[in-house]
């Protein structure tokens, strides 16, 4: 029985929809019935063309008689250029519907000339009569040559909801632990490891994704190494020697801009390596090494704002130092903000930063943030701050208790409307709290979800319906499927592959 259909044909009787059609998971035909005569699987990657992808910035939730955008990114493959020209549909609205959603594009095409990807906002609009439910939208890019890739959205309507299932698949992600990395992806419900795409190593410390998701970086007890990333199998492809000569990173991150791989070192310096397009020394511009306030470097706790303007740092008992950053100066890291972010609790300790993706606040994960409460003791804080002009300010609400003794992973999702913070708990499984975002305040989810003991890192997948974590005791490996349109997380794959994984990082949407 096809139910996705089936819920359809009642809906005269039920108008929320019941999420996506089954019979697009299945690969069968609807073509005949007509209903939903351009449906595609949700977790599809994206297809058609080998000269371009077509990624979306996630799903869209509104409101009937409102109107919701998601961010269409064309990314060039194989050193392609030319014109995409892109248009959109409402690829399963019936005739039942009144007044269906409705979708625009701007720009309708992006001019490809270097591996630079272009970018197109869709709009979804509705009006106040608009059945509630969830449409798909899909958005179609067309090349010069006449080859085509697509990318599907979800439209949540008033009640809607833009469902997942773990019966899907994922993009590619990569798990580092102290001997070896490795990537994965989900398929059918089931964790599966990337053919070719295994290295052992000594000392693994921490992972970094490229902007454009073509290479990623590995900092180990012999230095930095770089991989190349096959961008249809997900294989990864190892340089001879290490890029970087730094056997004490901590913490590394790429800017937005690609031009430099920044790391935090336990050496007590912050390196800012200059990086050609294919990831590799550049060696036209010169290493910058300013110091940190402390050596004492939290694992993986380095954050670079997504307009590339400031980089924040956990350093432990010190607190969070932040630095301004421009990736077109010869030397792009500035001096130090003056605000040094000291804990909240004088036993506190900053353990995990990340930006949201709209540059608007800078989250810190610290312990022991609430000494002096007999309510709170000891449960650690997710402390927010507005991002300014150089400058750093508390909101007022902050600190924020999420479960457990200190969020040791912080994830924004790519929409910026959720936060996700991992924390361990003592003596048992960790948890990870979510917490709706505006740009003055936080507002807790109605639940927790569990993870595996002592959780190490965050990431979302390529498509944007899977929150993916790790941690470093049993069970190792957590995949959550996750809505935009409530920032729940449900419906986890879980496995113990990996032993005492590190950090997690995952092709960018």
């Amino acid at each position: 029985m096809i139910f996705g259909l089936e819920a359809r044909l009642r809906k005269s009787a039920a108008p929320l929809r019941m999420g996506f059609s089954y019979a697009c998971v299945l690969g069968i035909s609807v073509l005949a019935v007509g209903s939903l005569s351009g449906c595609k699987n949700f977790w599809a990657a994206p297809t058609g063309s080998t000269e371009i992808t077509l990624t979306n910035g996630g799903n869209i939730a509104v409101t009937a008689g409102a109107s919701g955008t998601s961010a269409i990114t064309v990314t060039p493959e194989n050193s392609w250029t030319g014109t995409v020209t892109l248009t959109c549909a409402v690829t399963d609205s019936i005739t039942s519907d009144v007044s269906p959603a409705t979708c625009s594009l701007s720009p309708t095409s992006v001019s490809i000339s270097s591996s630079t990807a272009g970018t197109s906002t869709l709009t979804a609009t509705t009006t106040a009569t608009t059945t509630a439910g969830a449409y798909t939208v899909t958005v179609t890019g067309t090349t010069t040559d006449g080859t085509t890739a697509t990318t599907p959205v979800c439209v949540a309507v008033g009640s809607g909801t833009c469902t997942s299932s773990a019966s899907g698949t994922s993009g590619f992600f990569y798990i580092l632990n102290s001997t070896s990395i490795s990537g994965y992806s989900i398929s059918a419900g089931t964790l599966n490891t990337l053919a070719n795409s295994t290295y052992t190593l000594s000392g693994g410390s921490a992972m970094a994704m490229s902007p454009s998701g073509n290479f990623l970086y590995v900092a180990s007890a012999n230095g930095i190494t770089l991989y190349t990333i096959n961008s249809s199998t997900g294989a990864l492809g190892q340089g001879s020697t290490p890029v970087f000569d730094d056997p004490l990173a901590e913490a590394i991150q790429v800017d937005p801009s690609g031009k430099w791989l920044v790391d935090a070192s336990g050496a007590g310096t912050l390196n800012a390596y200059p990086i050609t397009s294919s990831g590799t020394e550049d060696t036209s511009r010169s290493i910058q090494s300013p110091q940190l306030a402390s050596a004492s470097v939290e694992p993986g706790g380095i954050a670079i704002s997504p307009n590339g303007a400031l980089i924040a740092v956990a350093l432990g008992s010190k607190g969070t130092e932040a630095f301004p950053f421009a990736a077109g100066n010869s030397s792009p890291v500035g001096s130090p903000y003056s605000n040094l972010l000291t804990p909240y609790g004088s036993a506190g300790s900053a353990i995990a930063v990340a930006i949201d993706p709209q540059n608007r606040l800078l989250y810190v994960g610290e312990t022991a943030a609430f000494p002096s409460s007999t309510t709170n003791f000891n449960t650690g804080a997710l402390r927010v701050y507005t991002i300014s002009a150089n400058s750093l300010t508390p909101l007022t609400t902050t600190p924020y208790a999420p479960a457990g003794t200190g969020p040791h992973a912080i994830l924004p999702d790519s929409t910026g409307a959720y936060v996700f913070a991992a924390s361990w708990q003592s003596g048992s499984a960790g948890v990870i709290t979510g917490y709706s975002v505006t740009p003055t305040a936080l507002t807790a989810l109605s639940s927790t979800t569990a993870t595996g003991t002592s959780p190490s890192g965050l990431a979302e997948d390529s498509t944007g319906n899977y929150v993916l974590g790790v941690s470093s005791s049993g069970p190792t490996i957590d995949a959550y499927t996750f809505s935009d349109a409530s920032g729940q997380l449900a419906s986890p794959v879980t496995s113990s592959i990996v032993s005492s994984p590190i950090a997690i990082v995952a092709v960018p949407q």
